[in-house]
């Protein structure tokens, strides 16, 4: 896929919606096992999140949620469109809406709850994370205490 048609990340803060499930949402784990789902994606944030799909002029695509280094805290919240699953990603589907995490953010996900919040100055989604021991102050990084991941070091 080339550079222009890829669907590009968002970091937290941005208008892309909220992710906290109202309805349970389950993975298969490597065995084939179902398991309850690793994260929750609100109805306002499934519903915010599949009109963004539709906008985008691409086929086949999926959430893919994900951590990176960085931020005031250490890692950063990442939200994006892909149209590639790799093998060892985990793989969740809640009301029709297909999400991969990479597996070296899955636990630094779990129990995440996602939501879509609309207020006079816009849009945007909330992450909501059980494993976060710190937060930077504008909420878009944290760390936990098994990964204080790379704090950027003009915060």
């Amino acid at each position: 896929m080339s550079e222009k048609n890829r669907p590009k990340m968002w970091t937290f803060g941005q208008e892309v919606g909220s992710l906290v499930a109202q309805s349970e949402s389950h993975y298969n784990d490597k065995k084939g096992s179902e398991v309850k789902s690793m994260i929750t994606i609100t109805e306002a944030a499934n519903s915010r999140i599949k009109e963004m799909m539709a906008e985008q002029e691409a086929d086949n695509l999926v959430l893919r949620l994900a951590v990176r280094g960085g931020g005031c805290s250490g890692l950063s919240y990442g939200l994006g469109f892909d149209q590639e699953i790799n093998d060892d990603d985990k793989q969740i589907e809640t009301d029709g809406l297909k999400v991969v995490i990479d597996k070296d953010s899955a636990p630094l996900l779990e129990g995440v709850t996602i939501d879509y919040k609309q207020n006079l100055m816009g849009g945007g989604f909330i992450i909501d994370n059980p494993n976060a021991i710190v937060t930077c102050g504008c909420g878009q990084s944290f760390k936990t205490a098994t990964n204080p991941g790379t704090p950027t070091k003009d915060c």
